[in-house]
């Protein structure tokens, strides 16, 4: 329990400090036509959770398998991260960085090698594909929660609901050391939320993310999906993990789609996402906040009860495809009407 404590206290006064380091270094986000805020904001987000990591390596290096080696991917993407915020670095070189610390994970052993019964009850051995599900796999939860960093307090607690779900399945399946280590990643987030809301000192006090801080929170969430889904240790099936990033997933996924159609690379920023379409439906930034965050507490519950009653596995991947096509008529339906709405009012004027 004082571990979660000095978390908490240790990620709020490195945010403080990190925030004015910023400021002074030029780590900010400006305004332009698609990032819609006032003033110079600074993006340490990412920095004070990752800072905040090292209390927990250092109190309780055991509570996270490999901890050593997962540091060390965390303070490669970390320090890219912040160049890329500050710099803007080109995609090549991000992607290269991510497949480097995929390549570091498999190199300790730390893969996908079984996708579980999902086959007519039959365990899906990938082999030697797993190695390359693998990579997709990470660049593709990396690529994920960096997408869902759109309005204030989205991303922080998106990924929060992720590790509250991971806590769970963890203590279910008696690894307790790996729950507390998920609360703590969780309590590592809230003082980022806090100050990206403006609670309570207001928005003299706002940070953002940044790259560096999404580009970590979606790196340690496939880490920790995969030592959950894979080995004897194993707490949950792997379908089981869709559920608990159910919203990040299905929300890149549906939007890369719709940008490759446009002809558009799928790496390209648009207004697409979950978010823009909540806020395009006239709701206020908070109520999108919490619709999209309601969704995706519904659906990794509804994940994790399926694990705990021994669900069929193929049956459980089935009802996330169908989910996520539904999904995908519902966000381009609204898309739709969104954009005849627009060509009326610019006809109009």
């Amino acid at each position: 329990m004082q571990e979660i404590v000095l978390v908490f206290l240790g990620a709020l006064a490195l945010l403080f400090l990190s925030r004015k380091i910023a400021k002074r270094v030029g780590l900010v986000d400006k305004p332009n036509a698609r990032k819609q805020h006032s003033g110079h904001i600074p993006l340490v987000g990412g920095v004070s959770i990752y800072l905040s990591l090292w209390i927990i390596y250092f109190l309780q290096p055991e509570w996270l398998p490999d901890s050593s080696i997962y540091m060390i991917c965390a303070t490669l993407l970390i320090v890219v991260g912040v160049l890329d915020d500050k710099f803007d670095l080109p995609v090549m070189p991000r992607m290269a960085l991510q497949a480097s610390v995929a390549g570091i994970m498999m190199y300790n052993g730390l893969y996908l090698y079984s996708l579980g019964n999902i086959l007519f009850g039959y365990d899906l051995v990938l082999g030697v594909l797993g190695y390359g599900i693998t990579l997709l796999a990470v660049v593709g939860a990396i690529n994920a929660f960096n997408m869902v960093d759109g309005i204030d307090g989205l991303l922080g607690a998106l990924s929060s609901v992720t590790f509250a779900g991971l806590a769970v399945v963890f203590w279910m399946g008696g690894r307790d050391s790996m729950a507390l280590w998920c609360l703590c990643l969780m309590v590592a987030c809230l003082p980022y939320i806090l100050l990206n809301l403006g609670i309570p000192w207001g928005r003299k006090f706002k940070v953002f993310m940044g790259d560096a801080g999404s580009t970590l929170i979606g790196f340690t969430v496939i880490w920790l999906l995969i030592v959950a889904t894979q080995g004897e240790d194993a707490v949950m099936q792997p379908v089981t993990a869709l559920w608990l990033i159910a919203v990040p997933l299905m929300d890149m996924i549906r939007v890369m789609i719709v940008r490759i159609r446009r002809g558009d690379s799928p790496f390209k920023p648009d207004r697409e996402h979950l978010h823009h379409l909540l806020l395009n439906r006239n709701m206020k930034p908070v109520k999108a906040l919490l619709t999209a965050c309601t969704i995706s507490f519904m659906l990794a519950l509804f994940g994790i009860v399926l694990e705990k009653i021994n669900t069929n596995q193929m049956l459980a991947l089935m009802l996330f495809l169908v989910l996520s096509f539904l999904y995908s008529i519902w966000c381009n339906k609204d898309t739709l009407k969104s954009s005849k709405q627009c060509k009326i009012m610019k006809e109009n004027r």
